[in-house]
């Protein structure tokens, strides 16, 4: 990892490169219609199923089980949540109604916009929010990146939520940074949910990880560097069938699907065939805690 004036001028470098990212996980999505009258009450697995929600995105709830995540991180009515960097919004639109019809409250630490592609990716997410107030409530949107200030207010959070975003922190040469921010915004005893593609075991991670995969214990460590404690682990996101080996990274796999680098166009020879029997990636989930003492 770099810091100080070194770290900055790395982060100009990769920045093209982690938008560029960004971008394919964030595509837009068709607008469903919005509810008559304002939800009130809702069960996690009502938010699931909500009509709100696209058929594509909940095509892929057989791989990112959001319901049984959710439970194991914890998610419950009244609480504060922050989600880091939501992209297109695909947990948001779960988490976010569940707790406006619960008396709670999301903050979505959003991009830091640095340049027209962050700062696209930040408006698509905000004209999201705003189309449907019945669904999501009032969402507030704050800003994560490399000279944010706080993404909530300090010790206020119930639960932070790292989403399959350690990979471009790493590449960005912010990593720690967010995991001191999310301690920052925990109350005692809250909780960081991480979900990650996950490399094989015992090897040295990438200081750039370019294949999108983040060891599972150099995960942890970083946490641990920023006082969380490991309270436990889950399979529920794993998938013994992805091999890790793929020529354009963990991007090969759905749902990106890339057939060419990226930033190249589509390879319309390229054999899908394989990267589409394997399914989403193998990931880990990690359930830490910001100590009570």
């Amino acid at each position: 990892m770099q810091d100080g004036l070194s770290t900055s001028m790395a982060l100009f470098s990769r920045r093209s490169v982690l938008a560029g990212a960004l971008a394919l996980t964030a595509c837009g999505r068709k607008p469903e219609a919005e509810p008559a009258k304002a939800i009130g009450g809702m069960t996690l697995a009502e938010a699931v199923a909500g009509a709100w929600r696209s058929p594509a995105d909940r095509a892929r709830d057989v791989w990112r089980h959001p319901a049984e995540t959710l439970e194991f991180w914890g998610l419950a009515p009244g609480q504060t949540v922050v989600e880091f960097w939501p992209g297109a919004g695909w947990y948001t639109d779960i988490v976010a109604p569940y707790l406006a019809a619960n008396k709670g409250r999301l903050i979505a630490a959003n991009l830091e916009p640095a340049d027209p592609a962050s700062a696209e990716i930040v408006e698509a997410y905000r004209a999201k929010l705003k189309a449907k107030p019945r669904i999501y409530g009032e969402v507030e949107i704050t800003a994560f990146g490399p000279t944010s200030g706080p993404v909530a207010p300090a010790g206020g959070a119930d639960l932070v939520l790292f989403l399959r975003n350690l990979h471009n922190w790493i590449a960005a040469g912010i990593v720690e940074k967010a995991f001191r921010d999310a301690y920052a915004a925990l109350k005692p005893g809250g909780v960081l949910g991480i979900e990650e593609h996950r490399a094989d075991a015992g090897g040295v991670q990438d200081v750039l990880a370019p294949d999108g995969y983040v060891q599972q214990a150099y995960a942890i460590r970083l946490a641990q560097e920023a006082g969380f404690v490991l309270d436990k682990t889950s399979e529920i996101n794993a998938n013994p069938n992805d091999t890790k080996d793929h020529p354009f990274g963990v991007w090969t796999l759905p749902p990106v699907a890339l057939t060419a680098p990226r930033g190249e166009p589509p390879n319309p020879a390229f054999d899908r065939s394989k990267y589409d029997a394997i399914g989403e990636s193998d990931r880990m989930t990690l359930r830490l805690v910001k100590p009570k003492a």
